[in-house]
Order: C-alpha cells, then sequence, then structure tokens
C-alpha cells in the first residue's frame, strides 16, 4: 500500500469510528470540502502534513495517533 491510500483509509477510519461524516470532518478540521473529497477519491494523492495536522486539530488527536494505525506499517517505497 502507498502512503496516499493508507492517509485516505485513515481518514475513513476515525471518521467511522467517531460516527462524523466527511462533511463534518471539513468544518471541524477547516479544510475545504473539496480537498477532503479529493484525499478520499485519490485525486490526491500527496497531502501535505499541514493539512494532517488540520485533520488531527479537528479530531481532537495527535499526529503520532493519527499514524499509529497499522495502515503505515509496511508501506511501499515511493522511490524506484
Amino acid at each position: 500500500m502507498n502512503i496516499g491510500n493508507a492517509t485516505r483509509l485513515r481518514i475513513i477510519e476515525l471518521c467511522c469510528e467517531r460516527n462524523i461524516t466527511l462533511n463534518k470532518l471539513s468544518i471541524i478540521s477547516g479544510i475545504t470540502q473539496s480537498t477532503l473529497n479529493n484525499i478520499i477519491s485519490g485525486r490526491n494523492n500527496s497531502t501535505t502534513i499541514s493539512t494532517i495536522k488540520k485533520i488531527c486539530d479537528g479530531l481532537e488527536i495527535t499526529i503520532q495517533e493519527f499514524f499509529s494505525s497499522e495502515l503505515f506499517n509496511d508501506l511501499e517505497q515511493e522511490i524506484k
């Protein structure tokens, strides 16, 4: 799995755990709905750490908590 897919799946997982919609996440994170939709749809595979930090702030979690998921274990090497 690559980092883009892992990030997308982690966002979906966190929303499901908290029973919130992507629209609600965009509101509480201060991220535009279109940016979040691009991440979730896979059109944006290079989400910035700044955007992830905003998501974490909206969800009231740390960046460490965001990345402490098995989704981020065994990622593909990005440079070939």
